[in-house]
């Protein structure tokens, strides 16, 4: 094909694309299947590889990702993002309208009229354009400062990478010079079910936000794209034909081809405002996102400025958020599910109850203390909320209303799946089976973990393709899913031979993971991330790991001996054996490499922990941060301890380190130390 040629099929293809993308994301009416779509763009990347001069920076093949940062430039704002004031009291609401209307009076303005919009359950960004075209992006941070990561907001289809200027005059100006466009990147219900639905158990992320949060710090920005975030647009500045009203600057970003979610409404008194926050509390479930409450702003932009703000939050916006929804229901019966570890945990089978927008059959109930301090019985009704509103946990009994026909839980003497009999060891809340070599649960859970992200991290092998592989005997453990072939896994329940190939590709990636990823993901019992990192130290290969005695290992630092009996326990197992020597026939990294070099020594001889939730930093590159500068990662708080860093809602880490008389930290003493 000449360049002539190309160029005119690059166009058509872009312009196809664009089309299907809005089609799928701003009006939910696909008109091509998810694999037509893929073909058209691997079509359009083949063509820009042939004919680099034709790749432009807003073409859509700039979203697939593949650029990998390794650290988030810091970016000023150029005015601050707040945070907006939360209420969960309509009252609370009608008082903040009467603290604007006097301070609207005291401006000389009129009457003033609001905005209410719904509230996006997700994370604050920052965009810029220049001349229309899409150049930097920014998590909000601190609000005075936050990191860029543009190449992971590229990604997003409903973030355009250039502007549209439709011919309305409500713009009357052109695109040049540089536009602010704020809002929150979410992740659509459907998009976070199949996120979670990939993973292991342990590693699920507890809701939408969480999970988008950790993806837009992720390194890579080709596993941002695969996991398919959203973006909803709320605020414009810069734009020479901008609106003095937030609803029609609203409407302005939908005429650029941003999403605004649609659903707001411009009120001039409290009563409307009450009317919308009412009628959204029930119909917001139907919505494909998740929304936690309702934002309202006054209207008149040009008196924002002038309203201005106290240290954290403007004041002329607040959020009403609806609090958590609760059902009562009847606890039918129990089931119990077996780990990897063997651990059994309790189910509750509910009947079926409409609780935050989804029907609610079962709950965890953890173990048999926790239903002991319950004091719940098959046959009670009782109160289930929904954690996070994802999440269902049963919170109490309704006592009032027992029968007498409930019946105790009892634990079971045999184990569901393999049925050996369970054992519970001294000092311990959980039943286990033993039989760990015979039982399919466990040898599903082993696989599933060695496949997790933060073990080797290997697409594409979720609950399901796992269950067929050890069910038909093809994995017993982790070494034989290196001698599958093709013909096997193609010869799988709803597998083709391109799935296949996909499964063969992620597991030859995964040999590249370190020595220490692959110690973690051998799931030996207490051996988390962090202390697998300590053990890839102290012994630098499986066979000195598996020759250290338990004396040595028990004085490795955060070992101790209950970890090091369970290591010793581990290599002492002949199916254990068997799967080593499988692994490093098939070439995974048997020993550590060679140690990278230090950024700089700041953390040097501190042993630090992180207790909450960080606003800047994923918890894992945070850690990372540490080792690279000389400093140990713990995972638990002793007089040993030298730092914790504190985020929000800390818990009982910080309790103890405070009781202790550890040094506590914030994150932004945490960024200064780095």
């Amino acid at each position: 094909m000449d360049k002539a040629n190309a160029q005119k099929e690059i166009a058509k293809l872009r312009t196809e694309i664009e089309r299907h993308n809005r089609l799928y994301y701003l009006e939910a009416k696909p008109e091509i299947s998810d694999f037509e779509f893929d073909k058209m763009l691997e079509r359009l990347i083949a063509l820009e590889k042939e004919f680099p001069e034709l790749l432009t920076p807003d073409s859509p093949s700039q979203r697939v990702g593949g650029e990998v940062t390794r650290e988030f430039p810091a970016v000023v704002h150029r005015e601050p993002m707040l945070s907006l004031s939360n209420t969960y009291s309509v009252a609370e609401v009608t008082e903040f309208c009467a603290r604007v209307e006097k301070l609207v009076e005291a401006e000389g303005g009129g009457t003033p009229e609001y905005v209410a919009e719904l509230k996006f359950d997700g994370v604050a960004i920052s965009l810029l354009y220049r001349d229309g075209l899409f150049v930097r992006g920014s998590t909000r941070g601190d609000g005075r400062q936050g990191d860029e990561i543009t190449p992971n907001l590229r990604t997003i289809p409903t973030i355009p990478l250039r502007l549209d200027l439709p011919d309305l005059p409500l713009f009357g100006a052109d695109l040049s010079g540089e536009i602010e466009v704020r809002g929150e990147v979410y992740m659509r219900k459907d998009d976070f079910e199949r996120l979670n639905e990939e993973r292991p158990e342990e590693e699920r992320f507890a809701n939408p936000r969480n999970a988008t949060a950790g993806t837009l710090k992720l390194q890579d920005s080709a596993e941002v794209a695969r996991r398919r975030m959203s973006f909803v647009a709320y605020y414009l500045k810069g734009h020479a034909g901008e609106s003095r009203t937030h609803m029609e600057r609203l409407r302005q970003l939908e005429g650029m081809g941003f999403v605004t979610g649609g659903n707001y409404r411009r009120c001039k008194e409290m009563t409307e405002i009450a009317t919308f926050i009412d009628e959204w509390a029930e119909k917001r479930w139907a919505l494909p996102y998740e929304t936690d409450g309702v934002v309202l702003k006054l209207n008149d932009v040009t008196l924002w400025d002038r309203l201005g703000a106290t240290a954290k939050s403007p004041r002329w916006a607040i959020a009403y958020k609806y609090p958590a929804q609760q059902a009562k229901t009847v606890l039918q019966g129990v089931t119990f599910q077996v780990g990897r570890l063997g651990t059994i945990t309790p189910v509750a089978e509910l009947k079926p109850v409409k609780l935050a927008g989804s029907t609610v059959s079962r709950s965890t109930l953890h173990n048999f203390d926790e239903i002991e301090r319950l004091g719940v019985r098959v046959g009670d009704y009782v109160m289930i909320e929904k954690s996070g509103e994802v999440i269902p946990k049963v919170i109490s009994v309704v006592l009032a209303e027992r029968l007498e026909t409930t019946d105790a839980i009892e634990v079971p003497e045999l184990c569901p799946e393999c049925g050996t009999k369970l054992e519970r060891p001294e000092g311990e809340v959980s039943w286990y089976c033993p039989n760990e070599e015979g039982c399919s649960a466990q040898r599903r859970g082993r696989i599933l973990h060695f496949a997790s992200r933060n073990a080797l991290d290997i697409q594409n092998l979720g609950e399901s393709l796992v269950a067929q592989l050890v069910e038909r005997g093809l994995a017993s453990d982790a070494g034989d899913l290196y001698r599958l072939t093709l013909e096997q896994l193609a010869g799988l329940d709803r597998m083709a031979a391109k799935s296949a190939q996909n499964v063969l590709d992620a597991l030859e990636k995964s040999k590249t993971r370190g020595y220490d990823r692959l110690l973690f993901a051998l799931g030996i019992r207490h051996v988390g991330a962090a202390t697998a990192r300590e053990l890839a130290h102290a012994c630098p290969s499986i066979d000195r790991l598996r020759d250290t005695s338990e004396e040595e290992l028990a004085a490795v630092p955060d070992i101790g001996p209950v970890i090091a009996e369970s290591i010793r326990d581990f290599f002492a197992k002949p199916w254990v054996a068997a799967m080593l020597e499988k692994l490093a026939e098939a070439g995974l990294p048997m020993q550590a490499g060679a140690a990278k070099a230090l950024v700089n020594n700041n953390f040097e001889g501190q042993s630090v922990i992180f207790t909450g939730t960080l606003e800047r930093h994923v918890r894992q590159q945070a850690e990372e941060m540490v080792r690279e500068r000389g400093g140990r990662i713990v995972s638990s708080v002793s007089k040993k301890t030298t730092i914790v860093v504190a985020g929000s809602e800390a818990g009982s880490k910080l309790e103890k380190a405070m009781k202790l008389g550890v040094k506590v930290i914030d994150e932004d003493e945490f960024e200064r130390m780095l």
